[in-house]
């Protein structure tokens, strides 16, 4: 599946507006019929980094990529992942990791019944370590 080209804007307001634009109005349906909510607030999140331990530093890698989230959970031929727990220490069946085009990651939590879930966040794997431990984990199914 070819991707979308990357997003260049000039500010952090312009990408937020783009993200509720796109992904903000409704739902976006994964490639097998799961329904995936946005909220607003999940822009510090996907498109800010964190140094000490707070999402304070934009990254314009993951916002250039910002048409990739909707790719990514649209893409049949995407590798999907449970989620890990760093809680409990386990992996998650209703955490669903999804990897694509040169290590971009986006996750998802879904409700009970895993016919809706809710966007948690996206970006490039750029260590190998990090890329490593999700491929070691067991694929959704």
């Amino acid at each position: 599946m070819a991707y979308p080209s990357l997003v260049n804007y000039q500010t952090i307001t312009e990408y937020q507006l783009h993200f509720e634009h796109i992904y903000c109005q409704g739902p976006i349906v994964t490639f097998d019929g799961i329904s995936v909510r946005f909220r607003k607030d999940d822009f510090a999140h996907a498109f800010f980094e964190s140094v000490r331990n707070k999402d304070d530093t934009f990254s314009e890698k993951r916002a250039k990529r910002i048409d990739w989230i909707k790719a990514a959970l649209q893409d049949p031929l995407s590798d999907r992942y449970l989620g890990w727990d760093n809680k409990r220490k386990r992996y998650d069946g209703k955490r669903r990791v999804t990897v694509v085009v040169n290590n971009y990651v986006v996750v998802i939590a879904l409700n009970r019944q895993g016919d809706r879930a809710r966007f948690i966040t996206a970006y490039v794997a750029d260590s190998g370590r990090t890329i490593r431990m999700i491929k070691q984990g067991p694929r959704w199914t």
